[in-house]
């Protein structure tokens, strides 16, 4: 579900979305994790990790500021670009035993909870598109 108990209309902040507030939660969980890294991964895997969480909420937010449907489209696609990203750092991170396999199996699975919820708002969002709405 995008919004709990509502729909895409009664939607007046990309605060609103579940999706924006489940990233949130995702990013914090990701810097709270990455502290226990070790410091010559400060400027590397730590920042890769940090910045692709951070982008997933930071693109939902900007493209539901945007003027169209499409653009909120093509930044809910860079949301889950970055989701991908930080899919793919979580499993170097175990690969190198930087976390263990339930904390990395932990964030895979809310990451795969967000790219669900990403995919049926752009989903909705493209039948509302094609009806003619070009405003969210």
């Amino acid at each position: 579900m995008v919004l709990e108990g509502s729909n895409l209309t009664s939607i007046r902040s990309y605060r609103d979305l579940k999706v924006w507030q489940k990233s949130m939660d995702l990013t914090v969980r990701t810097y709270e994790i990455t502290r226990g890294f070790p410091s010559e991964e400060r400027y590397g895997l730590t920042s890769q990790m940090r910045r692709a969480a951070a982008s997933v909420p930071a693109n939902i937010a900007e493209g539901r500021e945007r003027r169209s449907t499409g653009e909120f489209l093509q930044f809910l696609g860079i949301a889950r670009g970055s989701l991908a990203e930080l899919e793919t750092f979580l499993t170097l991170s175990e690969r190198l035993r930087l976390i263990r396999s339930e904390i990395g199996d932990s964030l895979m699975r809310e990451c795969a909870e967000i790219n669900r919820m990403l995919e049926s708002l752009m989903h909705s969002l493209s039948r509302r598109k094609g009806k003619g709405n070009n405003r969210t």
